[in-house]
């Protein structure tokens, strides 16, 4: 192997003997460019630093100074993944002595190019590294155009690789579904993983094929495609997590639950898989259950360098719901010790306090630690929209109404939150405060008023493509104003006019006008707009449904 001399490695091991011999193993094959790590807290800030070729990581971290007690090698690469610490074409390989198979299991479903059982001889990581290099190799050019933001030409390049390289033409072919997905071009997407599945029963395009039907909302297909797949291959973890998600969008709360507790029993330590147990075993009521995955959540992912605070105020709000005032305040003081301070954490801390204040009947402790966190929200960054929902609705638990309607405003406001007029005069509503769901309709009615004038304003200097944006704004605080949609539709219809067709924005146009007929059909301008919208298509040869 030297001609892999230039490759980077970075070794993840707290055994300095292990370390040494992995060393050893490379410069064999002509790899000197090594660096260590001995947790994967020193592994992330060096990975945050540069990247490497590939990552030899011990399963078995401990936190590096010889106590097992840190992140494990799965949690590493689950939180590289999620953060994108981690180029996709790095080469990581997980080392474990591990026996216990739910552990390999755990690994395996984060795919690592590759796992080896200790113990290995040189001979044979050599050959699984050269393996692995072999194949980045031949995909790297279409990696550079992806990290160039040239994915048109990716998408070519990997339909041209199917033919020119057979060794690998699922491979490319697997690649230009993932890019098609990201494209949002689900349906072609789909095509090319059944086309996958007419020559091999592959399980990971049975889960593409089913993320692209659950994308499009076919549900009950994904749900038929998912369940095809488990009955072949019982141990593919991810498709437990989106049969779950297919369950939960058809309101079958219960059975996403018990597929998700399907999935904790065969592969107990994935992160994620654990808070979303939590999340829908509390939703449906099962407060040992919720409690159960909460502390495994917030103990397990104790030593990972991205803590989220978020998890606290789950466990808290769930031994809140339990009545377990106790152990409640045992979790916030935890929050305290062992979190470094910041606004996400200081906003986290005192929802959960809040929370216990009203449980105890504190109301004032608890209006008082409310007020704290919307103060300390307003300066977070990157917390949930459902938590800022569930401090709305506290706050209207202790009458904080001015807090309530604040932080709803700012959501509504906030392009990202995805919450509309209608889902905060709904959090209202189901408060029993009729008054301060009409005030707030009142705001938005106001708000949707003065940006159809501006929008008005801008298609009246010619800048179209500004109006259509200003109107998309004001859409996503007020779907359904029934002076919104026509507005947004005529102001769509008037840029494909004398712009051009772009069949993006006519579909939008097309689902707005659709939106108008289901809320009024009689409307008065819906008419004119879809002779508008016909009259458009016929002018750039567009054919019609008749």
């Amino acid at each position: 192997m030297a001609e892999y001399s230039d490759l980077s490695v970075l070794i993840v091991d707290p055994n300095p003997g292990m370390r040494g011999s992995l060393h050893n193993m490379l410069t064999q094959a002509s790899i000197t460019k090594v660096e260590y790590a001995v947790s994967s807290g020193t592994a992330i800030r060096q990975l945050a630093k540069k990247p490497f070729d590939i990552i030899l990581c011990e399963y078995d971290l401990g936190n590096g100074s010889g106590e097992n007690n840190g992140q494990d090698g799965q949690q590493l690469l689950e939180d590289l993944r999620h953060h994108k610490l981690i180029l996709p074409w790095t080469i990581f390989v997980m080392l474990t002595s591990e026996g216990v198979y739910s552990k390999v299991i755990g690994a395996a479903e984060l795919t690592p190019t590759d796992y080896v059982l200790k113990p290995f001889t040189v001979d044979s990581l050599l050959q699984r590294l050269r393996k692995a290099v072999e194949r980045r190799d031949v995909f790297l050019p279409i990696y550079d155009l992806i990290e160039g933001g040239s994915l048109r030409r990716a998408i070519a390049d990997c339909k041209a690789g199917e033919g020119n390289n057979p060794r690998y033409a699922i491979d490319f072919a697997r690649l230009r579904a993932e890019l098609l997905v990201q494209l949002g071009e689900l349906a072609e997407a789909e095509l090319v993983y059944q086309v996958i599945l007419m020559t091999r029963p592959i399980a990971w395009a049975h889960l593409g094929m089913a993320r692209c039907q659950f994308g499009q909302r076919k549900y009950i297909e994904a749900q038929d495609t998912l369940q095809e797949l488990l009955i072949h291959n019982s141990k593919y973890m991810a498709a437990y997590d989106l049969l779950a998600r297919t369950h939960e969008a058809l309101g079958q709360q219960e059975s996403a639950k018990k597929i998700l507790e399907d999935a904790v029993a065969i592969s107990p330590h994935m992160v994620r898989r654990l808070r979303h147990l939590g999340e829908v075993a509390y939703e449906t009521g099962d407060v040992s259950v919720a409690e159960k995955a909460f502390k495994q959540v917030v103990a397990k992912a104790k030593y990972s360098e991205f803590r989220d605070p978020e998890d606290h105020v789950k466990l808290v709000k769930t031994l809140v719901k339990k009545g377990d005032a106790n152990q409640a305040g045992n979790v916030i003081r935890d929050m305290e010790r062992s979190l470094r301070a910041s606004a996400n954490v200081d906003a986290c801390r005192a929802i959960a306090a809040g929370l216990l204040q009203e449980m105890t009947g504190n109301v004032a402790g608890a209006a008082a630690e409310l007020t704290t966190a919307v103060n300390a929200v307003g300066a977070s960054r990157g917390l949930s929209t459902g938590l800022k929902l569930g401090l709305v609705q506290s706050c209207l638990n202790v009458k904080l109404d001015q807090q309530a309607s604040d932080l709803m405003l700012n959501l509504m406001n906030d392009t990202d939150s995805g919450v509309s007029m209608d889902d905060a005069v709904e959090v209202f509503e189901k408060a029993g405060r009729h008054d301060l769901a009409a005030g707030m309709g009142e705001q938005i009615k106001l708000h949707v008023e003065e940006l159809i004038a501006h929008a008005q304003e801008q298609r009246g200097h010619g800048d179209l493509r500004a109006a259509v944006d200003t109107l998309n704004a004001a859409l996503r605080k007020a779907p359904a104003n029934m002076s919104l949609l026509p507005a947004a539709a005529s102001a769509i219809l008037k840029q494909l006019d004398d712009l051009g067709w772009e069949m993006p924005l006519a579909e939008q146009c097309a689902f707005l006008l659709e939106r108008m007929r289901k809320i009024d059909a009689a409307h008065p301008s819906l008419q004119a707009l879809e002779a508008q919208y016909n009259h458009t298509q016929r002018k750039y040869g567009i054919a019609t449904v008749a």
